[in-house]
């Protein structure tokens, strides 16, 4: 029977070795190495394998002598594994050598204590460093440089494990991928980082011919390809120190790795290359052109942060731009000659391409919740939905497939219309809440990410209007107060609560329904155009700080609609939209999201402000003057002519435009 020690049992690459290992008939025991915080990880993983029974954890770590464990507690260790490591090519070099170092040191003390029958590490071809040309594997310290504390610990840790004096072997996996089958991946590494922009470009004519130079080669495998291949060598008879590469035999280049995802996405691909010779010496003076452009660029004041933010946009770290591409061709052919018989193959990355790229577009892609434009499926957070604008766009949104959160303060109302969007067979949930409440809009936006984890629309709709002159408005300050807290501080405070969810899911958008009278400066509405003023500047501005978060703003230029909230103004005369077709303007909003979203009549109105902006002003004053007011204690005010100031002004415009 076999007995098995295991470090990093709960990687990428670990969690899939052990699972082998405990399906092995030989295997007596698999002993893994975990921080007692990794202890639920293990076992939650090992509930779907077979053989969990043969499974038992060790805790320690590796940043403690000899792991922090007793090698006397445990029995005789046939294989112990070293997969722990740290592969990460934006740390530090302090953080690499704890972990890829001092803890392979710490491994070796251990095993050397266990008095271990075979020790297995797991390197890297990160250990060829800048070498150029064929690397074998039977090559190590050949002068090489390294270029990050990543490449350069890992050259460490090996060396550390050739100098010990147990027998053992030496894995050395190229840059390791997802599943080739299911396109598994535990994280966004390597070519991942690019997928984003590849997935951008799928929206071209996939017969689009592009041309490209040799841009350099990398050396990709699947993980399955990794652990099935460690699995089979590790219990074939080899001397002690052989070591293998588990890396494709023929560099890939990169216009062929950017074709195979393109592919895969349904985008355009590179049909046309330069020459080989003259495309290699492009590249090398190109990468000494680019690397010059850089530096240039980071003594400018501001510049590297400039070329770090420009490239984090995009989503690729500063750090793994280096390490793209390389020079080394790494020989297989121990590994391939070992592999012989067993029916494992390295497969083409043309061939399981399409499951990596599916795999990150449904798991990996930070843009994901964002995808698509339609309402189906999404959650849309609806303030002021009770009446009015705010219950035609609860029912238009949810009639697309929406789930609806129903807010306002009138429960019963919420109610009522959350039992007609459920006869129609929508989904709905009710949340009574005053806006103007700064602790209940803290509690509502707890309530609603507790039970539904995410809101993807929040639509600001709840407002108040007030139709009153400056003139009768001098003792009542009260009233841009109260306007002010409903159409201002209660959006911009429920934006505030969702945001950090949004951005952590790298979506969400806001609609604010703002005005068309921030068009048209309708008079008598000073504290009702001011608020809503004030949300379109804040969303506008907010929108352009959120982008890279994927939160993004619109404001609905809303035209007068026939609701209760303009009765009491005193334009029943006036022709004005129906909610409905507010509504259809909300769900517009939702699902294209422009930045602004108003209609013709409001922009012909700012074109002639913007044409004649003296006549538009006294157009305005003039209609003020026709109106009547609507506030009650206007009646008992004298009507006042219109002074003479006024009137020679419009004389002179007449004039003017007869000159």
């Amino acid at each position: 029977m076999t007995t098995y020690f295991v470090t990093g049992a709960t990687g990428f690459i670990g969690k899939r070795l052990v699972a082998r290992l405990l399906r092995r008939p030989e295997t007596s025991a698999v002993y893994a190495l975990v921080r007692e915080t990794s202890r639920e990880r293990l076992a939650a993983l090992a509930r779907d394998w077979a053989g969990a029974d043969k499974l038992h954890p060790v805790v320690g770590d590796l940043a403690e002598p000899r792991l922090g464990a007793d090698p006397a507690e445990l029995p005789h260790l046939d294989h112990v594994v070293h997969l722990g490591a740290l592969y990460d090519l934006t740390a530090g070099e302090e953080a690499n050598r704890r972990a890829n170092v001092e803890g392979t040191r710490h491994l070796l003390a251990f095993a050397a204590a266990a008095r271990a029958g075979l020790v297995h590490h797991v390197s890297s071809i990160a250990v060829a460093g800048d070498h150029a040309g064929r690397f074998t594997e039977a090559d190590f310290d050949l002068g090489q440089r390294f270029a990050s504390p990543y490449h350069a610990t890992k050259f460490q840790a090996e060396k550390l494990v050739r100098e010990q004096s147990l027998p053992y072997r030496v894995y050395r996996p190229s840059a390791v991928v997802g599943d080739s089958r299911t396109g598994e991946m535990d994280k966004v590494d390597g070519p991942y980082y690019f997928l984003p922009a590849i997935s951008r470009l799928a929206a071209l004519p996939r017969r689009l011919p592009l041309a490209a130079p040799g841009l350099g080669a990398t050396n990709l495998v699947p993980v399955d390809y990794v652990v099935e291949a460690m699995d089979h060598l590790m219990h074939r008879e080899a001397p002690s120190g052989t070591t293998y590469h588990l890396a494709a035999a023929r560099p890939q280049p990169l216009n062929s790795v950017y074709n195979a995802f393109a592919r895969a996405a349904g985008g355009p691909v590179i049909r046309a290359a330069l020459p080989a010779g003259p495309s290699n010496a492009l590249r090398r003076a190109g990468g000494r052109l680019a690397h010059a452009a850089a530096a240039g660029i980071d003594r400018l004041p501001g510049g590297r942060g400039a070329r770090a933010a420009v490239l984090e946009e995009l989503g690729i770290p500063l750090a793994v731009l280096p390490h793209l591409t390389m020079d080394v061709v790494f020989d297989t052919a121990r590994t391939t000659t070992a592999l012989i018989g067993s029916g494992i193959e390295l497969p083409e990355l043309r061939d399981y391409a399409a499951p990596l790229y599916r795999y990150w577009q449904a798991c990996l892609d930070p843009d994901r919740a964002r995808r698509g434009r339609g309402l189906a499926g999404r959650t849309v957070l609806i303030t002021g939905a009770s009446s009015g604008i705010g219950r035609a766009s609860a029912l238009a949104v949810a009639a697309k497939g929406a789930k609806v959160i129903l807010v306002a303060r009138r429960a019963s109302e919420l109610e009522e219309v959350r039992e007609e969007i459920l006869a129609a067979g929508g989904t709905a949930a009710t949340y009574p809440c005053d806006l103007t409440d700064g602790d209940a809009v803290d509690a509502l936006v707890k309530d609603v990410l507790g039970d539904h984890g995410a809101v993807d629309v929040l639509v600001n709709n709840a407002g108040r209007s007030i139709r009153r002159s400056v003139a009768l408005s001098t003792q009542r300050f009260h009233d841009f107060e109260r306007t002010m807290a409903i159409n201002y501080f209660g959006p911009v405070r429920l934006v505030l609560g969702f945001l950090p969810s949004m951005a952590e899911r790298r979506f969400g958008h806001v609609v604010n329904v703002t005005t068309q009278g921030l068009q048209t400066d309708t008079p008598r509405f000073s504290a009702y155009l001011a608020s809503k003023a004030a949300l379109e500047e804040f969303g506008l501005t907010a929108g352009r700080e959120t982008l890279s978060d994927g939160v993004t703003f619109t404001s609905v230029r809303m035209p007068l609609v026939r609701t209760p909230m303009i009765a009491p103004t005193g334009y029943r005369g006036i022709p004005a939209s129906s909610p409905e077709r507010a509504a259809a303007l909300v769900v517009k909003a939702c699902e294209e999201r422009p930045e602004v979203l108003s209609l013709p009549e409001g922009r012909a109105a700012e074109l002639a402000t913007l044409a004649a902006p003296r006549l538009a002003r006294f157009a305005a004053h003039l209609a003020y003057r026709a109106m009547p007011e609507s506030a009650p204690e206007a009646r008992d005010l004298p009507r006042r002519s219109a002074p003479a100031s006024v009137a020679a002004a419009v004389t002179r415009l007449i004039w003017r435009r007869r000159a």
